[in-house]
């Protein structure tokens, strides 16, 4: 029982020693995992070893900025302040290398700031901060989790979508087109006509704007039936 006790005062000791850094080190990872299946549930290129790794150096960091002046400098609660600084701008280029450009377009926010949050939860598991940093990634699961379902049932969010049409003939009215969109409730941003008279068709780029978590596939056959369509592409990114 004594043991245990002695074990216990360790971990809550607030000198790093042996025990309270492996135990830190420890759950640092397990909540990085935790948040790391979910992005990997998701196709993230960040997954579980990712955000462990993420959450286990910022938590290191934060020991190694008690630690050194601990030891070096006679002061018993050292100051977080100076090597965990830095973890806050060093984990940006990380958060930025989750981010996908592609013309125009930008994925893998909610996975930047997921890496940037759970740095800071390794921080915080790194001075101490054990049922903050639970509760935190309680949270993020909550954020990313619920709230999608959340924004599936309403629909909230829309995102661009390009549609490649090719038709037979010469299209020099896009009205019915117009139409059809408005009536599966798709904005119409702009579009693109390249007319090819050698072979009498046409190719028919929209950029279009619709809910995020919309069926597209009504409107696409709407679409189809405008005109005599031998070819029909969507695409969530602008590609054109």
């Amino acid at each position: 029982m004594n043991y245990i006790i002695e074990i216990i005062n360790q971990i809550n000791s607030l000198e790093v020693n042996m025990i309270n850094c492996m135990f830190r080190l420890v759950l640092s990872m397990f909540l990085g995992m935790i948040v790391g299946a979910e992005r990997k549930r998701k196709g993230q290129i960040a997954g579980i070893r990712t955000f462990a790794l993420i959450a286990m150096g910022a938590c290191l960091a934060m020991l190694l900025s008690i630690y050194v002046p601990q030891v070096y400098l006679g002061l018993k609660n050292g100051d977080p302040g100076r090597i965990a600084a830095q973890v806050i701008t060093g984990i940006g280029f990380l958060g930025g290398g989750a981010m996908i450009h592609m013309k125009g377009a930008v994925r893998g926010l909610t996975t930047a700031a997921g890496i940037w949050m759970t740095a800071i939860i390794g921080m915080a598991v790194g001075i101490g901060m054990y049922l903050c940093s639970i509760g935190a990634t309680l949270l993020i699961l909550l954020t990313l989790v619920t709230f999608e379902q959340y924004e599936k049932r309403r629909k909230l969010g829309q995102e661009s979508k390009v549609l490649n049409l090719t038709v037979d003939g010469i299209v020099t009215d896009i009205n019915p087109y117009r139409e059809a969109f408005r009536k599966h409730h798709v904005h119409l941003s702009t579009f693109y006509i390249e007319y090819d008279y050698e072979n009498n068709r046409t190719d028919l780029n929209f950029v279009v704007l619709a809910h995020a978590y919309a069926d597209m596939l009504p409107m696409l056959q709407t679409i189809s039936r405008v005109c005599h369509t031998r070819k029909l592409t969507l695409s969530s990114q602008i590609d054109i």
